[in-house]
């Protein structure tokens, strides 16, 4: 199933989208449901042509929770060692943006770069000291995320939070998928400046974790409690580059969807 959050005449409301992915987004309807959609799903009989709404981030979460390093390549590519146990950093909540959301550049960086990834939406049991089973059983779904990260200062600072926590700087979408098993996916991320000149930066499988879903939501639970919402950012493949004005990054993961989002200065 597909849980969207999206924009329309009426409001702002969840939804199933409907439909094959092949077909395009002209192929696709959204239809609402009420209220939130971690409980039973109730259809309220409104339904729309998916190009007819305006997909919002699929989930407003407390906390954006990353884990980095954790695919061995792209620890490697910038000269580190994938660590012994996860890496964590946060990112805040009001850098999280929705599909064709602008990714803006500011104006303290000369180096923004795109991070394609896996992203884990928890659901309503939450977690808290949880074991595997129990991790396992608090994930509502996944969707696509861009963990966009200001290079130079993570560099410069020492510690992560200026490069990763700029607004605008978590894309997150289109929507969640449940029921997915992600354990050999793959990722992909292109940047460009139109259709014909799309480029692939980055082109993984997340069968490559070091430390797969079930570990990273446990772990992180053993830290903190994650509440229904909250975003897991799962690492990124190697292939991470800058981003200039104008660009176009599309992460597309394999039975999810893509996340596209322009990218533009800071007005």
């Amino acid at each position: 199933m597909r849980i969207a959050r999206f924009a329309h005449a009426k409001g702002m409301s969840f939804g199933v989208v409907e439909g094959e992915l092949g077909a395009g987004p002209q192929g696709l309807t959204i239809a609402e449901i009420e209220g939130h959609p971690f409980g039973q799903l109730t259809f309220s009989g409104a339904r729309w042509a998916l190009s007819d709404v305006r997909l919002l981030s699929p989930i407003l979460p407390s906390k954006v929770v990353c884990v980095g390093r954790n695919y061995a390549e792209h620890a490697a590519e910038h000269g580190s060692e994938v660590p012994k146990e996860p890496l964590l950093f946060l990112k805040p909540s009001t850098s999280v943006i929705g599909p064709r959301d602008a990714i803006r550049l500011p104006i303290f960086s000369k180096q923004v770069e795109h991070e394609a990834e896996l992203a884990v939406v928890i659901g309503a049991p939450g977690a808290r000291r949880a074991d595997r089973a129990a991790a396992e059983r608090a994930i509502f779904g996944y969707t696509c995320a861009n963990d966009v990260t200001a290079r130079d200062l993570q560099r410069s600072d020492g510690q992560w939070t200026r490069a990763k926590g700029f607004d605008s700087f978590c894309p997150i979408g289109p929507w969640i998928t449940t029921g997915l098993d992600v354990s050999d996916l793959e990722i992909r991320c292109e940047v460009g400046r139109g259709p014909e000149e799309m480029e692939v930066r980055q082109l993984g499988r997340t069968r490559d974790m070091v430390f797969d879903v079930p570990a990273l939501v446990s772990y992180i639970s053993h830290v903190m409690t994650l509440l229904p919402g909250d975003v897991v950012l799962t690492g990124t493949p190697a292939g991470v580059s800058p981003l200039t004005d104008g660009d176009t990054v599309t992460v597309r993961i394999e039975g999810i969807g893509e996340l596209s989002n322009p990218v533009v200065p800071v007005a």
